[in-house]
């Protein structure tokens, strides 16, 4: 396989270079974050003029450097390479193998003249509330796997048979250097099992290990749909014949959000503008993941397409909600009210994307699906439908932009059409 550059990340690696913070590489296990720092970033600290002695780069899982989980062993060493007042860069994997790591860490922002980045892999350096451990000192840097655009930068093949690809196995590093759709099926498995659940359940001493696996189908089997607590403990005891507590299940998929596993999306009134509680959607971070907990069954491409979506957004650095809108709708000579939905509200500083997944767009009835929740948005933001069916972007009198996923995909300036 190419090497993936993963510009992106690079970028923004080195936009935060010097900043004073602990830069914190967080994401789901093996979705190439130590790739990113020991190999990726070295090599551009290396090409920017940075010399290799002024590298201070551990493996911590590396039997030969165990001695450097004792955070004495750890703090010694680093400071002992420190030899002039050049800039140090400190880089370090698996950092939550190093007992008390954070007061470690804490401890080289007193050193004046280094910079200062980590990885982990457990469960507990994956939660998403490790930053607060760092009192402000930590800067996050959230790793995805691969995006469709950097598979379609490695391989030969036409764009619609990596789409078709992507759809049912994802972009977890590992499985693009697989040939043979028996093994990507076999190791994401195992890697849902044996990985993250596995960690999960170790994490917080879970007794009744099939329950959590059995809500994670459950969640998988529902990408994009609206749902609470209440509703999916009815679903697990009619799919499972177990019973789970609204309190239980909250607690799971909390251990699920916190792994990076899946991603929680609010509802958000674009005319009240405000929040509103349950119920939520459930996204996954990547759709090969997904796949693996349904054995590959369940491959609705509109969901997965969705899915994808989602996750492209958050890779570009965007907060995003599911806006929902309020109307009133005459039905039989009264006024009923209801609720439109819009599939995405991406949100960057001062900018706002109204935006639909539509799989097809076959006929007059689907677009006015399409279309009535943006005619009841009353503000400015563009609007924008994003369809399966190859087309050139285009504007409807509205103003709305229509866009195909290749385009929104593939370009990463597509919301600026």
């Amino acid at each position: 396989m190419k090497e993936v550059d993963r510009k992106d990340y690079i970028d923004w690696l080195l936009r935060k270079r010097g900043n004073g913070l602990i830069k914190i590489i967080t994401g789901v296990r093996r979705c190439g974050k130590s790739y990113l720092l020991f190999k990726l970033f070295r090599r551009k600290l290396i090409e920017s003029g940075v010399d290799e002695d002024h590298i201070i780069a551990l493996a911590l899982d590396d039997f030969s450097n165990k001695k450097y989980h004792n955070p004495e062993e750890l703090y010694n060493y680093v400071k002992n390479r420190i030899k002039d007042e050049e800039k140090y860069y400190i880089l370090l994997d698996e950092i939550q193998l190093v007992d008390d790591f954070v007061s470690v860490l804490n401890g080289f922002l007193h050193i004046s003249n280094v910079d200062v980045y980590v990885t982990g892999s457990n469960s507990r350096f994956l939660s998403s509330d490790i930053i607060t451990e760092f009192r402000g000192r930590g800067d996050e840097i959230r790793v995805y796997p691969f995006s469709f655009a950097e598979i379609c930068g490695i391989s030969d093949f036409d764009k619609e048979k990596l789409w078709t690809l992507y759809c049912r196995y994802g972009g977890m590093p590992l499985v693009w250097n697989m040939d043979f759709d028996d093994e990507r099926e076999s190791y994401l498995k195992n890697l849902f099992e044996q990985v993250y659940l596995s960690d999960i359940i170790n994490r917080y001493k879970l007794k009744g290990h099939d329950e959590i696996g059995v809500l994670t189908n459950v969640l998988a089997s529902s990408i994009g749909s609206l749902t609470n607590p209440q509703r999916l403990a009815n679903t697990f005891q009619s799919s499972s014949n177990l019973k789970l507590s609204q309190f239980t299940i909250s607690s799971y998929i909390d251990y699920l959000v916190d792994s990076f596993l899946i991603e929680r999306v609010h509802r958000f009134d674009v005319k009240g503008r405000k929040y509103i509680g349950t119920p939520m959607k459930y996204y996954f971070v990547d759709v090969g993941l997904r796949n693996a907990r349904l054995n590959f069954r369940q491959q609705e491409e509109n969901h997965i397409m969705e899915n994808i979506i989602y996750n492209e957004l958050l890779r570009r650095r965007y907060s995003v909600d599911v806006g929902v809108v309020p109307v009133n709708e005459k039905q039989e000579n009264k006024y009923v009210k209801k609720q439109l939905e819009i599939d995405f509200i991406a949100n960057k500083g001062d900018k706002r994307y109204y935006i639909q997944s539509a799989y097809e767009i076959s006929n007059e009835e689907k677009i006015r699906q399409e279309l009535q929740s943006f005619r009841n948005v009353d503000d400015s933001f563009k609007k924008i439908i994003i369809q399966r069916i190859p087309t050139k972007p285009w504007y409807n009198e509205q103003g709305v932009l229509y866009m195909s996923i290749m385009d929104f995909l593939l370009n990463p300036d597509s919301l600026e059409i």
